[in-house]
């Protein structure tokens, strides 16, 4: 009589597909949409901040691994997000030493510091774009199109705010293409949809905070206004500067983002929020990287505060 033998074990019980390394490879291949986009559109000096920006962050994570004799996890592809995340936050124009200052951070200092992948308490890349930013702003704000200097549709927005804000702006279509100046990874929309579609197909993501955090942005800047209440262009504002690029593929990382439900809600609302107020009423054309980390830091307090309460709980007397 043939006989079954099962494994009896501690949970977890329920394996899924996906590992890191499956996952970041997913990132990797829906981030090449925005690579060959930017690279059509900036040409040769847009491939070499990015070649050097995943280089500085994989070469900064397997230094430190080394010198910390930790197990070298290079080849787990998260370096290569991490680079080439930072890249995209960047003009094609930046000296090539600041994606090098900027891997070196993202990886050391808020990555490595605080144990690894999946410990850091927010988005290695954003953070080293806020760093990098406030250093070397003309560096980080120096936009060139074709050897010309063109300034971003959000900064022309924002320089043309309580006068006609829409006339003199690119079109739709070079949005949705790329033309236009602005960092490596935010120009062109469709290539960003592409890679975002291919996350949701594949279940890397959920819709919640990008939907949430887009559809937050829509409303508010439609009901505010560039020029007065209901003076704005909401579907114009969701297609220009990086809110594509941070709503589906920096809020939802999967470290620094809720895994409850309803804290992504609020996760995403938030960084809409904090997006409208900074665009509409603070002193930078673009809010999505200082939303997007404003919002890391309550992660926490959401994932502890949001949790469904467990079937048959008994509640504490403490």
């Amino acid at each position: 009589m043939e006989r079954t033998v099962y494994t009896v074990s501690a949970s977890p019980h329920i394996h899924a597909k996906h590992t890191i390394d499956s996952i970041m490879k997913d990132v990797v291949i829906a981030l090449l949409p925005a690579v060959i986009m930017a690279i059509y559109v900036f040409r040769w000096p847009a491939l070499w901040v990015m070649v050097v920006s995943i280089l500085s962050c994989i070469g900064a994570e397997a230094l430190w691994q080394k010198l910390t004799k930790q197990p070298i996890t290079i080849t787990d592809f998260s370096a290569v997000v991490t680079g080439l995340l930072l890249a995209f936050n960047m003009p094609a124009t930046v000296p090539l030493w600041i994606p090098v200052i900027g891997g070196v951070f993202a990886i050391i200092l808020v990555k490595q510091v605080f144990g690894g992948l999946g410990q850091n308490f927010m988005n290695p890349a954003l953070a080293a774009r806020a760093v990098l930013l406030a250093s070397w702003p003309k560096h980080m704000t120096n936009w060139f199109l074709d050897g010309v200097t063109a300034a971003t549709p959000l900064a022309i927005l924002k320089e043309g705010m309580g006068t006609g804000v829409y006339e003199n702006l690119p079109s739709v279509s070079h949005l949705l293409i790329g033309t236009i100046g602005g960092c490596l990874g935010e120009t062109s929309a469709i290539a960003l949809l592409l890679g975002a579609g291919y996350l949701l197909y594949k279940r890397i993501i959920h819709w919640r905070i990008p939907a949430s955090f887009i559809g937050t942005v829509f409303f508010l800047t439609w009901i505010l206004g560039r020029s007065g209440m209901f003076q704005a262009n909401p579907f114009y504002e969701i297609l220009a500067g990086g809110l594509l690029l941070g709503a589906f593929f920096m809020a939802t990382d999967y470290t620094t983002s809720p895994v409850t439900p309803l804290g992504q809600w609020i996760m995403g609302i938030g960084c809409g929020l904090m997006t409208t107020l900074i665009r509409l009423f603070g002193g930078y054309p673009e809010g999505v990287t200082y939303s997007i980390l404003l919002m890391n830091l309550f992660v926490p307090l959401l994932d502890r505060y949001t949790q469904p309460k467990v079937f048959g709980e008994v509640k504490s007397n403490e």
